[in-house]
């Protein structure tokens, strides 16, 4: 996922701050089933909604506050949160959503690292709500949950029709309590039910092991706030050990900060080469490029993808693959390509909402599409059940042969 933040716009759902301002007095001209033409309003598309008719946002308020069988225990700042949700859900954009204030509050907390669950980044995938990744060291990886597990149900509960939000906030708990996930695997005609103890998450960012023949495995897990330090550091403290290759690991890492992302890939690749272009429904485009000193350019590199490869990793390895010819290895990444800008309300509220779509170098989409890898290997359940990592085994031997290569 790839969110940016910016300055918060209050009237970003003036249709909302409408019926906040009116929720106690709706009644008026409401009484008598009638239309309601709402004119002039200003901030939504900028004027190009001429007649918008909110009457029917008024009946349906004023009939539930009437009628329903508990009307003496509606929340009114429900309602408007209600309201608030379903103008972003007619979208149709799972990307899209409204997060009342105490939701804003997790999502704030998931992207800055620390929070209580399983340890999984979700996504919709087609029809489904589906696991993009398991985090490195998570009660979901240590339960076997896998990238590209179709969550049906959350303890017994249907996820069909549900947010994903809402399926979210489901598989949250205490920590010590226990969740049972029922997926479906790719190639299972069976679904099965894995119980998962939540923990305390904390989202690992990157960590290196040096393999046979001088090649740094690099393993990165996050395109959060702290990756650009520990990112340089890494590679700076392999190449103190005598490094003289690279394999950039970016399985299961589900992206982060489009930001990190840009500063990140001019490690490897030359100031001002594009990284991504961002690409706006009028036509307008964005051109992000490469400022760092592309330290590592010359140094042999592969790189790992897999199906939980989502956002700021698509970008990544992308990006150096354009630009440096470098090879993927792996299986299709996730395909998610879309960027989210965060509109924070006054009530501490958060409007997420999808403003764009993100071209690669080549100019290839990478929404749906993903990163298809130059070698395809992939990983069988019963290599992950005998800690077989043949993706890695291959990495390994692409760039052995390559560095051999070099040297004659």
């Amino acid at each position: 996922m790839i969110v940016k933040f910016k300055k918060p716009l209050l009237a970003t759902l003036i249709i909302v701050l409408i019926v906040a301002a009116g929720i106690n007095g709706y009644f008026i001209g409401t009484r008598n089933p009638r239309t309601i033409i709402v004119k002039g309003i200003d901030n939504i598309e900028d004027g190009k909604i001429k007649n918008a008719d909110f009457g029917t946002v008024w009946q349906t308020l004023d009939l539930l506050k009437k009628h329903h069988l508990k009307a003496d225990k509606i929340d009114n700042q429900e309602l408007v949160y209600g309201a608030a949700a379903g103008v972003a859900a007619s979208l149709k954009d799972p990307y899209t959503v409204f997060l009342k204030p105490e939701d804003s509050k997790r999502f704030t907390d998931d992207i800055r690292g620390k929070f209580g669950g399983i340890g999984a980044e979700i996504g919709i995938r087609g029809e489904f709500i589906s696991i993009i990744a398991p985090l490195e060291g998570s009660p979901a990886e240590k339960a076997g949950i896998m990238a590209g597990d179709k969550i049906l149900a959350v303890n017994a509960s249907t996820t069909i029709n549900m947010t994903l939000n809402d399926v979210v906030k489901k598989i949250r708990g205490p920590r010590g309590s226990k969740v049972t996930l029922t997926i479906l695997r790719n190639g299972d005609e069976k679904t099965r039910d894995i119980t998962i103890t939540r923990g305390i998450i904390k989202i690992p960012t990157i960590k290196w092991e040096m393999k046979e023949g001088k090649i740094a495995h690099v393993q990165f897990f996050n395109f959060n706030e702290i990756a650009p330090k520990v990112f340089p550091k890494a590679f700076n403290e392999a190449l103190r050990a005598g490094a003289k290759g690279f394999i950039l690991d970016l399985r299961n890492n589900p992206g982060g900060f489009l930001e990190v992302a840009v500063s990140l890939t001019g490690v490897f690749v030359e100031n001002g080469k594009t990284v991504v272009i961002e690409e706006f429904s009028s036509g307008k485009r964005n051109t992000f490029t490469a400022n760092g000193q592309a330290a590592l350019k010359d140094f042999p590199l592969v790189i790992l993808i897999n199906k939980g490869s989502a956002s700021a990793s698509e970008i990544m390895a992308g990006a150096i693959r354009d630009n440096n010819g470098t090879t993927i290895i792996g299986e299709n990444s996730f395909g998610k390509g879309t960027v989210q800008e965060l509109k924070k309300l006054s009530d501490g509220s958060t409007l997420k909402i999808t403003i764009a779509r993100w071209l690669l170098p080549n100019g290839s989409v990478i929404e749906k599409n993903g990163i298809k890898p130059d070698v395809e290997v992939k990983i069988t359940e019963e290599d992950a059940e005998n800690k077989k990592d043949t993706q890695l085994e291959k990495a390994l031997e692409i760039l052995q042969k390559e560095m051999q290569n070099e040297s004659q």
